[in-house]
């Protein structure tokens, strides 16, 4: 019986450092799949013409109309290490070009982490607390 109760207080002490762990965990790699997002609208925007964002995560995998590795195909479906991901194309110029686009980043809940982000083609990270969704208003990530 001792054992048990031994058992059930290292359990209480471990669990929560361990779910924090995964929260940052969680938000570290939202933040690194922006970064990735960031970097890869450049590489499609010199890839394509006329010369534009993409309008959506799908488009990075597709460029021209020839398959592209601009992100994994698991980043483009939008889940990822249990955040959701979006990216918006916007502001067509005159030959159709998308000049400007945004991304965020949220957890699937609370439990998933305690941020969330957003990034445009300045690529400046931004971050808000709980499930946002972020904004360029936002602080920036530092």
């Amino acid at each position: 019986m001792i054992v048990v109760a031994i058992i059930a207080i290292i359990m209480g002490i471990a669990l929560p450092n361990l779910l924090g762990a995964r929260k940052a965990a969680n938000e570290s790699s939202a933040i690194s799949s922006l970064r990735l997002i960031c970097t890869a609208c450049e590489q499609y925007r010199v890839s394509v013409i006329p010369n534009s964002y993409p309008a959506n995560l799908l488009a990075l995998t597709i460029a021209g109309g020839a398959p592209t590795d601009f992100i994994d195909n698991v980043l483009a479906t939008g889940v990822k290490a249990d955040y959701v991901f979006s990216l918006a194309g916007a502001n067509p110029n005159l030959v159709g070009g998308l000049t400007t686009w945004q991304a965020w980043a949220s957890p699937l809940s609370l439990a998933s982490g305690n941020r969330a982000f957003y990034v445009d083609q300045s690529g400046v990270i931004r971050q808000v607390p709980g499930l946002g969704p972020a904004a360029v208003t936002d602080s920036p990530l530092y």
